[in-house]
């Protein structure tokens, strides 16, 4: 089995509802996503996948997505005051945990046709989640 793995920055913020702590509050990360794709042979470069492939795909779409927004449930009162004031947001049906936006990137990875295993996001240099496909 081979892997290759890519590491993406970006920087988003968030808020968690229902929840009875500080990250109920509007704040921000400097979070680095790690991509792992494997397969059990390579390609005809001799390669899992070229680096420069999920860079396109994955950080393409995180750039686009992601980068920069506020990611917020789509009950969050938040919303519509900032859709009105033209701010940059990224709506989910749940809370946006670092777990949720593992699954998001695994998810967008998967559709399109990266053989993607795992998506590990570093919320702060100490503390992560990772989703790995079943």
């Amino acid at each position: 089995m081979y892997s290759v793995t890519k590491k993406i920055e970006f920087c988003y913020g968030h808020r968690l509802l229902d929840y009875d702590g500080i990250c109920k509050h509007p704040h921000g990360h400097n979070a680095t996503a790690e991509v792992e794709v494997r397969t059990d042979s390579l390609d005809t470069r001799n390669m899992v996948c070229d680096f420069s492939d999920i860079k396109r795909i994955v950080k393409g779409w995180i750039d686009r997505e992601l980068d920069h927004k506020m990611i917020l449930r789509h009950d969050d009162p938040l919303v519509k005051p900032l859709q009105q004031l033209g701010e940059p947001i990224f709506i989910v049906n749940s809370n946006p945990t670092v777990e949720c936006i593992a699954r998001l990137i695994f998810d967008h990875a998967q559709a399109q046709g990266l053989p993607v295993v795992k998506v590990t996001v570093w919320e702060t240099p100490m503390s992560f989640a990772t989703y790995a496909g079943s």
